[in-house]
């Protein structure tokens, strides 16, 4: 019999198929994309707002059912499922009340009539998620805790994956994605927090951006004033790339291994050497507006200034931490580090732009805690009573950025410093004036412990599958158009279409490419006001035939 971790991940999802008898992994497989429009969990939760939760859940029920077709194993034999994730990739694959998770205020809440949301363990039959007429009706589906508004199963599987639960020392634990969770641990209290840094930790919202996959430039490093790419294989192994000078774009070394795009822990290797070497000489400016990685691919000035917005939300959010738990800075002695971007990026690279706290004593690294914790729980490492009683536990000290002033005030520095060049001199003076305190000037390197090579733990010789068939269409009915074109023309992601059925015209978006409600310069470019992104349906449910693998 057979068992499914799921990793409802904010930029993409991440399977696993287990063994269940021998506890061995016989399958991996990932999406680039997450299935509904939107860069970040805000997007995702504002079109699940605008258009209602019960299309976003068929998004992402349709996705995970072709995912698991892509298994090839009989739907009978798949015994159970267990699913982590953040409290709004949750709740939209339980279809379950969000409106608490978009209205943080209780006065609010009162208002639009929402009780407490019960966001604990939950166990369910496939009938119930994918249908009585699934083929999976019988199997098991465990759906993770979420600890609180902001922080979800995926927080509370970094803390039990590490150490840093059991630790005694002052440490800090980060999920870095585009909501990166975090936690700092001082004696026995656990104060959770949250950062939106965006798509661009992970390679979206990039240019030549993409996720950890094979074909990523991962890595940079610096070889007698030229750059040293590294990328990810079809393992997910780090290899050699070219050997680039990164002002011209003239390769002096090619590799065998071509790449295809730089994920986010690449861009940060990227900004920390051309900081450190002095090729940028005032933020957010570039030489000659680029610095080339490989053929076609490079970042310019707009990838700076949105990866430089993603690194001064978390530094920000570390710091508001810190400063608000009353410790100082030199008291912090752990840094953990969890995600692909937590697994990949260089930490000492890391440390000298802002993206961990460069005074921490020692960085620990590790993978992608949220699906091992699903794995673990689906072997039965950990029960589902020890997992809500943790969760419980956790739940008591949360730290809303959004609601802090400490926050707002040193990421209005952070936004200075990386999109308006301004010194670091006057950013402590700054945050002098608010009577916070300064960044201390460091002199030494964290002692660094990468604990795994890659962020997906699989059999030595198994090849990670991509899902790429993210071809859910949704859809409205385009009142007025004159058929100009205009909305695809200024579509930056290509997603939207005309198209014409029984007489009518309708935008078609490809769900998974469109920046979703953050975005919307289609509904603004047209002259027309004949689309509004919120009259949505689905125009191809893509049910998948469990019963019949390919293989």
């Amino acid at each position: 019999m057979y068992g499914i971790a799921l990793d409802l991940g904010t930029s993409g999802f991440r399977m696993q198929l287990v063994d269940l008898d021998t506890g061995k992994t016989k399958k991996t497989i990932i999406t680039m994309q997450h299935p509904l429009p939107g860069g970040n969990v805000t997007d995702h939760l504002d079109f699940a707002l605008h258009v209602g939760t019960e299309i976003s859940n068929k998004i992402i029920i349709d996705t995970v059912s072709s995912m698991i077709h892509k298994l090839n194993v009989k739907a009978h034999l798949i015994e159970k499922m267990v699913v982590s994730g953040n409290p709004i990739q949750l709740s939209l694959f339980q279809d379950i009340e969000i409106r608490d998770l978009a209205y943080a205020g209780e006065n609010m809440q009162r208002r639009l009539g929402i009780k407490h949301i019960d966001r604990s363990t939950k166990i369910y039959f496939g009938k119930d998620v994918f249908g009585k007429s699934s083929d999976l009706k019988h199997c098991k589906i465990i759906v993770l805790p979420a600890i609180k508004h902001e922080i979800g199963a995926d927080a509370l599987a970094m803390m039990i994956k590490t150490d840093f639960i059991d630790q005694e020392e002052v440490s800090l634990v980060t999920d870095y994605g585009t909501n990166a969770e975090m936690a700092l641990k001082v004696g026995k209290r656990i104060i959770t927090g949250s950062a939106a840094a965006g798509p661009s930790i992970e390679g979206q919202g990039i240019k030549c951006g993409m996720l950890a996959s094979p074909g990523a430039i991962s890595d940079i490093n610096e070889e007698n004033g030229l750059w040293r790419t590294t990328v990810l294989d079809e393992n997910m192994n780090e290899v050699q790339g070219h050997l680039i000078n990164p002002v011209t774009g003239e390769i002096y070394e090619m590799s065998k291994f071509k790449p295809k795009g730089i994920t986010g822990t690449g861009v940060i290797a990227a900004i920390s050497l051309a900081l450190s070497m002095g090729i940028i000489k005032e933020l957010p400016k570039l030489p000659n507006g680029k610095l080339y990685l490989g053929n076609e691919i490079w970042i310019n000035d707009n990838d700076l200034s949105e990866a430089g917005k993603a690194i001064g939300a978390i530094r920000a959010a570390h710091l508001t931490l810190l400063i608000e738990s009353g410790v100082k800075y030199t008291d912090l002695k752990n840094m953990y580090m969890c995600g692909a971007s937590g697994t990949y990026v260089d930490a000492i690279k890391a440390s000298k732009i802002g993206l961990l706290p460069n005074f921490s004593k020692k960085v620990v690294q590790f993978g992608n805690t949220s699906l091992a914790l699903a794995r673990d729980v689906l072997l039965g490492v950990f029960t589902l009573d020890e997992i809500s009683y943790l969760a419980e536990i956790i739940k008591a000290d949360h730290l809303m950025m959004a609601l802090s002033e400490t926050f707002k005030n040193i990421y209005s520095c952070e936004l200075a410093y990386w999109t308006e060049g301004m010194p670091q001199e006057m950013y402590n003076t700054f945050l002098e004036s608010y009577e916070l305190p300064k960044l201390p000037n460091i002199a030494y390197a964290p002692i660094v412990e990468r604990r795994v090579l890659k962020d997906i733990q699989t059999k030595s010789n198994e090849k990670v599958m991509v899902f790429d068939e993210l071809d859910m269409v949704i859809k409205e009915e385009a009142r007025g158009c004159i058929r100009c074109e205009t909305c695809k023309i200024e579509c930056p992601e290509k997603a939207i279409d005309v198209v014409e059925s029984n007489g009518k015209l309708y935008a078609s978006y490809k769900a998974h490419k469109c920046l979703g409600t953050s975005c919307k310069r289609c509904v603004r470019s047209c002259p027309e006001k004949a689309i509004s992104l919120k009259n949505i349906h689905i125009s191809q449910p893509g049910s998948k035939d469990l019963e019949n693998p390919t293989v």
